[in-house]
């Protein structure tokens, strides 16, 4: 049954609106998408890239293939802690996972399992002694975070950063209200409650906590996901403007304003970075020694230019978001 959700504001509700960007509440849509069959018409270079890499990693018949079911539904609300902040880093988010009483961890799987029918043999086990599996839940998320999140973060970030500063815009600009109004077709703001349609369960008051904390997402579309667990505040990831253009090809750099400061190999890998790559994979495209690309990404590393992720026996190399800024200061 479809039901129109009305979450009512009051003084105190307006007041603490809040926007986050959150590392976690990424994972599952984009599990979901390397679970699916079919191309996705924006992921599909990231998808490409990351499914391969997933499945040898053995990530894909994991604890995670047990929690996300894979086309869509209900995911485990501890899974996705309030942030703390407006960006936690994962590292923090994982430790909240580890902390979940065990009782939320317990109703959570009562009610995955009413939705799903049953509960896999990780799952039992899960149940049986949360505190226990809490810790390899957490250790499965560091890892499909490392293989298929973090090389690209840089880049997803710019994107969330970006909606948040224009939703903050609006809202500075018109108001809360229009903000709310405008965040989503299925939403609707009525001077004192946001009207939310589509949704399967009813939302109020009495079932949400305090306030609400919009949550950016690369993933999430085209509909809404939310998370109502009290005392913490009422959770909606929505879609972030500007996801459609997240992988396309942009345009070439400026190299030789770069290589004056940087040197010509250290530009070249830089430019090269459009995606993650691994040390032969560089060496191959570029046509610099293995030795000399380790050296050249060592010193970009250092200056922060770069980061390494480890994936199974190799490491993806990755542009940063201050080489980002780099690269297009250099382009203008």
């Amino acid at each position: 049954m479809v039901v129109l959700a009305e979450l009512a504001f009051s003084t105190s509700d307006l007041a603490q609106v809040r926007f986050a960007v959150s590392p976690l509440w990424e994972i599952a849509p984009s599990f979901r998408l390397l679970r699916s069959a079919g191309a996705h018409p924006v992921h599909r270079p990231w998808a490409d890239q990351t499914r391969p890499r997933m499945v040898a990693a053995g990530l894909d018949r994991g604890w995670l293939h047990e929690l996300i079911p894979p086309t869509g539904g209900y995911v485990p609300d501890f899974l996705n802690p309030a942030p703390a902040g407006p960006a936690p880093t994962p590292a923090a988010e994982r430790d909240a996972i580890r902390a979940s009483p065990p009782d939320r961890v317990r109703r959570d799987l009562d009610h995955l399992a009413r939705h799903q029918g049953n509960l896999g043999p990780r799952l039992r086990a899960l149940h049986n002694d949360p505190r226990r599996h809490l810790a390899k839940v957490a250790e499965e998320l560091e890892a499909y975070w490392e293989l298929a999140l973090a090389p690209y973060w840089a880049r997803v970030r710019a994107v969330l950063d970006a909606d948040v500063l224009h939703r903050a815009r609006l809202a500075a600009e018109h108001g809360t209200g229009h903000l709310l109004d405008t965040l989503h077709t299925s939403l609707s703001w009525d001077g004192s409650a946001l009207r939310m349609a589509r949704r399967k369960q009813p939302l109020t008051r009495t079932t949400a906590g305090e306030g609400l904390l919009l949550i950016p997402s690369a993933f999430t579309g085209p509909g809404l996901r939310t998370r109502t667990t009290p005392p913490d505040p009422p959770q909606l990831a929505y879609p972030a403007r500007g996801v459609g253009s997240l992988w396309t090809a942009r345009p070439a750099h400026r190299a030789d304003a770069l290589s004056a400061v940087l040197g010509r190999s250290r530009t070249l890998l830089l430019t090269e970075l459009e995606f993650p790559a691994s040390t032969t994979q560089l060496a191959h495209r570029t046509g610099l020694s293995p030795a000399a690309v380790s050296q050249c990404l060592t010193a970009l590393r250092e200056a922060g230019l770069v980061s390494a992720h480890r994936v199974g026996r190799s490491v993806l190399y990755a542009r940063t978001t201050a080489a980002e800024t780099l690269l297009r200061a250099a382009s203008v």
